[in-house]
Parts: structure tokens; sequence; C-alpha cells
């Protein structure tokens, strides 16, 4: 597969991640609550809460910046990493992501957010995938990154993997389960001793 091509193809996988992912999402929420759900940035300008929520959409610029570049010849992949089974290995984990993050959303039904309001209590969701791992948006998220990484792997991608992961690590550890212990006390500590954190078993807190 040509680095063109393979641009081509990551650029649709992050157009259908859009699409579903946020724009769908946003306008079903608006449907059922009169919401869209999207909170934005919070916090004030240098804050943990903020840092984390603009290396978020730093992360999504540039995750979309590398296959754009790639597509226009002003970079190439690594040496070694333009393989078709590492391109195809990495359409399928995009494809897995999609599904995944739709899925999951769905999980969380109305209380599905993009971003945290301090104001606003939801409720806890901890059944479905959330019964399995407590932030399995990420988790499918993250599995989206990485298989556009793989599609297209040049620095730029991968940047914007590590970025990803960065900034998703300090939005959880940071804001939201502070957040979520606030406002839901010893429901969400029991919970947070017997669910992981992005993977099951893995990052209990006891």
């Amino acid at each position: 597969m040509s680095p063109a091509a393979a641009a081509e193809i990551a650029l649709a996988l992050l157009t259908v991640f859009g699409l579903l992912g946020f724009a769908w999402r946003a306008w079903l929420q608006r449907r059922r609550t009169g919401s869209t759900g999207l909170r934005g940035i919070s916090g004030t300008i240098g804050s943990v809460e903020w840092v984390a929520g603009v290396g978020f959409v730093v992360a999504l610029v540039v995750a979309v910046a590398g296959p754009l570049l790639q597509l226009s010849g002003a970079i190439a992949p690594l040496p070694g990493l333009q393989v078709e089974g590492i391109q195809i290995a990495g359409i399928a984990l995009a494809v897995l992501g999609i599904v995944l993050t739709v899925w999951a959303q769905l999980d969380m039904g109305d209380s599905w957010r993009v971003g945290v309001d301090a104001s606003e209590t939801t409720p806890l969701v901890h059944t479905g995938m959330f019964g399995r791992v407590r932030n399995p948006i990420y988790t499918a998220m993250l599995t989206f990154d990485f298989g556009i990484a793989l599609v297209t792997p040049n620095f730029v991608s991968i940047t914007g993997l590590i970025l990803a992961v960065t900034a998703l690590e300090l939005q959880v550890r940071r804001v939201e389960e502070p957040y979520l212990r606030d406002k839901h006390g010893a429901a969400y500590r029991g919970y947070t001793a017997s669910v992981g954190r992005f993977v099951p078993g893995v990052g209990l807190i006891r």
C-alpha cells in the first residue's frame, strides 16, 4: 500500500470517527436530553483541567495532521514501518476503536459528556462495558489512535498518539476521578476498587 493510499484511508477513518464519535453522539444526546453533552475545556488557563482539555484537542489536530502531511508528501512513514501487514492491522484496530467507542457511548446513556461541569451530578454508570473497565470510551479512542498510527506510521501520527495517551491519563487521573469521587463517594470508591481504569483488572484504587 502506497503512503498516499494509506493516508487517504486514515483520513476516511478519522472522518467516520468524528462523525460517529462526536457529531452523531452530540446530536443523539441533544435529542434525548436537550443538551449536546459537549462541556468543552474546563478550568482556568494553566490549571490541570485546562491543560488536559487543550492537550486532548491538540492530540486530535495532530492525529489529523499526520495523514494530511503524508498525503501531501511533506513527510513519509518511518523506515521499516511502511509494511502492508502493519497497515492492515492498523485499519482493523481503527475500525474496532470506532465500534467500541460508539458501543461504550451508548452504554453510558444520558450520562455521556465531553468535559466536566462541576455543577452537574450524573448517575454513576457501572454496567455494560463500564462493568469491565471504568473508561471504555477512552480505551476505545486510544485503540483507534493506535490504529491510525499504524496505518500512517510517520512521526506526526505517532506524536499524536503519545499526546492522546498523555492527555487522557491526565484527564482521568487528575480531573475525572477526583470529580466522580467527590460526587459519588463510597459508591465510586467501591467501583474503582473492583474495576480497572482502562484495562480489566489494571488501575484499581483500593
